[in-house]
């Protein structure tokens, strides 16, 4: 079933290797209740609990690819969720610095990435406001619907860097990709709509 969505992903135009390797080896159903288990490679999204979802494999995927990864980057994810983006970066050699606003889903979380035998650095708190200790980060990855692009993400940025992340409404955003120049310029792209839970505010304790 692994393979069968690697191919699907492959004819939707994911097309770097380290993106299908990492699919390869991450076992997605291991970040769903067991009911779903036989339903974890279609290309679907999943409640997970605390009102969020687990991406669609596509949607993962397409962001992963768009970050433009390479070993040893550090990469700042905001929305753990249930862990498998997390993995998905793990697996492709990068340094992760993750944050969660949802303590239900952060403990879930933290155990099940701590099971692949990953190490990322997992924060429960605000992901509008990054997390300033290890940055500047290379790439920045939000993983949900941001009504706008916090500044203390932009801030924490390292020049050239790459951002990705969905912008808009509760019921549809558009995907961008910001890039920051050497001189702090920025220089966006966008890749189409996409749906996302929203990006909230304020630590939920």
């Amino acid at each position: 079933m692994r393979r069968r969505l690697i191919t699907e992903l492959g004819e939707k135009g994911i097309v770097q290797d380290e993106v299908l390797k990492a699919f390869d080896a991450i076992p997605r159903h291991f970040f769903l209740d067991l009911a779903f288990e036989q339903q974890a490679y279609s290309n679907m999204a999943f409640q997970i609990g605390a009102g969020q979802t687990i991406s669609h494999p596509y949607t993962v995927a397409f962001q992963t690819q768009l970050l433009g990864l390479k070993k040893g980057m550090k990469v700042l994810e905001i929305g753990t969720g249930s862990g498998f983006q997390t993995c998905i970066l793990c697996q492709m050699g990068v340094k992760v610095v993750s944050i969660e606003r949802q303590r239900e889903l952060f403990l879930k979380a933290k155990q099940i990435i701590h099971h692949f035998n990953f190490n990322p650095r997992l924060i429960f708190g605000d992901g509008y406001k990054g997390n300033e200790s290890f940055a500047p980060y290379d790439r920045i990855l939000i993983t949900c619907g941001a009504p706008f692009v916090p500044d203390a993400l932009l801030d924490q940025l390292k020049p050239g860097g790459v951002l990705v992340v969905p912008i808009g409404s509760l019921e549809k955003q558009e995907m961008y990709r910001i890039t920051k120049g050497e001189d702090g310029s920025l220089t966006e792209e966008t890749f189409g709509d996409f749906s996302f839970v929203p990006m909230l505010e304020n630590v939920n304790k």
